[in-house]
C-alpha cells in the first residue's frame, strides 16, 4: 500500500504540473453551466415575447370579422408584396355567402413548411382559426337552438399530479446529463497524458523498471485520472447551484432546484461512473501507438456511453437502460432531480456491473503492459 500511495502521489503532482491537464477540466466545468444557462435563457425570451406575425391576406373585405380575430392573436395584414411576405392567406370570394349559408367557407393558407423559421408562425395562425372555426361552429348550433355542450358528449379533465421539478422534463436529463459527462471530459487529457505521453516520452520504460508491482502502477493511474474525474464533477455541480437558480425556470412551467441531497448524490453515485472512465480512456490510450492516435481512439469510444445517455435523457428504453452501467446513474440523477423514486435495486446492480467493467479493463491493461511492444509502442 506504501508504494501504490506514492504512485498514485506522483500520479497527482505530474497532472497539477501539466496545466492542459487542468485547465481541461476547469473549462468544461466553470463554462457548460454558464453557456447552457444563457442557451435556456435565450429560449424563455423567444417564447415569451411573442412578435406579432405579418401575413398576406387576400380578400379581406369578405371576412372582417376573421381578419379582426387573426388582429387579436397578433397575426396581423402586410400591404407589402407577396414575394416578400412568407406566409399568405387566401380567403374565398363566396366566404361571406357561405358563412351565411351554414357552409364551411373557404380559405386557403399558403407557406412553405419546410422553412424552419415560418413552422411556428404557421402553427400560430392555424391554432387563432381552428378557434375562430370552434366558436362559428358554436353560435351556428345555438341559432339552430341547439346548446353547443350537445356535440360534446365527454367532458374530459385532467388533474395534473406532476410536481413543479417533474415538468421539467427533457431540459433535467439535458443538464443532469452535461454534468456526468464532466467524469469524463475532466480526467480525458490525464489519460492519455499518464498513457500514450509517457510512453512517448520513454518515462514509461523507465517507471517499470523499478520495483514495482505492475498492478499497482495500474491502479495508481487510474486512481488519479479518477480523482480529477471526480474534482471535474465536484465542481460542475457546484456551478451548476450558483447559475441555474438565475434561469427563470418559471416561464416554462418548472423549477429546477440543485440542493445539498442532489449533491451529494451525485458524488456518491459517480464513483463507479468515474473509475470506469478512468480504465476505458487509460486501456484505450495503452493501445494506441502514439499522443495523437489516443486521441481519436478515447473520443470515438465517448460515443458509447454518451449515446446511452442520450437515449436515457430522451426516454428511449429506459427500464432496460436502469440495469446498465453509466446510464442506471445518469437515470437515478435524473429522478432525483424530479422528485421521484429510484429503484435502489437496479441501481444497485448498475454500480456493480460498473466496477466489474473497470475491473476487467484494469486486468486488461496488466496484460498489455506485460508486452514489449505495448510499452515501447512498437
Amino acid at each position: 500500500m506504501t508504494i501504490f500511495w506514492s504512485l498514485l502521489r506522483k500520479e497527482l503532482l505530474d497532472a497539477i504540473r501539466d496545466k492542459r491537464s487542468v485547465m481541461a477540466g476547469l473549462y468544461y466545468a466553470i463554462l457548460t453551466p454558464v453557456f447552457t444557462a444563457a442557451l435556456f435563457m435565450l429560449m424563455i425570451d423567444k417564447f415569451s415575447n411573442v412578435e406579432d406575425v405579418l401575413i398576406t391576406i387576400t380578400n379581406v373585405e369578405q371576412a372582417p370579422d376573421l381578419v379582426a380575430h387573426l388582429k387579436r392573436e397578433g397575426i396581423l395584414h402586410s400591404d407589402d408584396d407577396a414575394e416578400q411576405v412568407a406566409i399568405e392567406l387566401i380567403i374565398g370570394t363566396e366566404y361571406g355567402q357561405q358563412m351565411a349559408r351554414g357552409e364551411p367557407a373557404e380559405v386557403i393558407l399558403i407557406a412553405d413548411t419546410s422553412n424552419d423559421r415560418l413552422q411556428s408562425s404557421v402553427r400560430q395562425i392555424r391554432g387563432a382559426l381552428g378557434q375562430y372555426s370552434s366558436q362559428m361552429s358554436a353560435l351556428r348550433l345555438i341559432a339552430r337552438g341547439i346548446h353547443p355542450d350537445t356535440v360534446r358528449p365527454l367532458n374530459v379533465q385532467l388533474q395534473d399530479r406532476a410536481t413543479a421539478e417533474s415538468k421539467g422534463g427533457m431540459f433535467i436529463g439535458m443538464m443532469v446529463l452535461l454534468i456526468l459527462l464532466a467524469v469524463f471530459i475532466a480526467g480525458m487529457n490525464l489519460a492519455i497524458d499518464t498513457s500514450a505521453g509517457e510512453r512517448e516520452r520513454h518515462s514509461l520504460a523507465l517507471l517499470l523498471s523499478h520495483p514495482i508491482g505492475l498492478r499497482q502502477l495500474i491502479l495508481a493511474k487510474v486512481g488519479a485520472v479518477s480523482v480529477f474525474g471526480m474534482a471535474g464533477l465536484v465542481l460542475v455541480v457546484s456551478m451548476s447551484k450558483l447559475i441555474y437558480p438565475l434561469v427563470p425556470w418559471q416561464e416554462f412551467g418548472f423549477s429546477i432546484h440543485i440542493g445539498i441531497e442532489f449533491m451529494l448524490a451525485a458524488v456518491l453515485v459517480c464513483i463507479p461512473v468515474a473509475v470506469l472512465a478512468a480504465s476505458m480512456q487509460l486501456f484505450v490510450s495503452f493501445m494506441a501507438k502514439s499522443f495523437k492516435e489516443a486521441q481519436t481512439y478515447i473520443t470515438f469510444v465517448m460515443f458509447v456511453p454518451m449515446a446511452l445517455s442520450y437515449a436515457v435523457t430522451f426516454d428511449v428504453a429506459t427500464d432496460q437502460l436502469r440495469w446498465a452501467p453509466v446510464t442506471g446513474q445518469l437515470q437515478a440523477l435524473i429522478d432525483l432531480m424530479k422528485g421521484q423514486s429510484t429503484p435502489l435495486l437496479a441501481l444497485g446492480v448498475s454500480c456493480l456491473s460498473t466496477l466489474a467493467l473497470s475491473i476487467a479493463l484494469v486486468l486488461g491493461m496488466e496484460r498489455l503492459l506485460k508486452s514489449e511492444k505495448i510499452i515501447f509502442g512498437l
